[in-house]
């Protein structure tokens, strides 16, 4: 290695969270603060909450919830639409039908 290149390095270097945790590493600063560490950070603490400054959840949920509205309709009126086929094929004989009963209904 070149010498006088290379900052100093402190294996002893102390850590300060806001919290008020601390902890010590190694780095080339002999003391850093910091403002989150793992014993306050949300994701560690199970804390954690979603920063949405935009409304994209808000907008999300909403769109999920037109989907499923439109969904049920689309199912309602496909199930409206197949109890009125078979409705009219129990109404009116299909022509195999017709013919059968023809067939029965001369004497042979």
């Amino acid at each position: 290695m070149k010498a006088n290149i290379h900052p100093t390095w402190y294996p002893e270097a102390k850590v300060t969270c806001a919290c008020g945790n601390s902890f010590t590493t190694g780095s080339t600063v002999p003391a850093i603060r910091v403002e989150l560490c793992s014993n306050c950070h949300p994701f560690y603490t199970g804390a954690q909450k979603f920063v949405d400054t935009l409304g994209q959840v808000d907008r999300f949920v909403k769109k999920m919830e037109t989907s499923k509205a439109k969904q049920e309709e689309r199912r309602s009126i496909l199930e409206a639409r197949k109890s009125k086929v078979t409705q009219k094929k129990t109404e009116r004989p299909s022509l195999k039908d017709l013919l059968m009963q023809t067939r029965k209904q001369i004497p042979s």
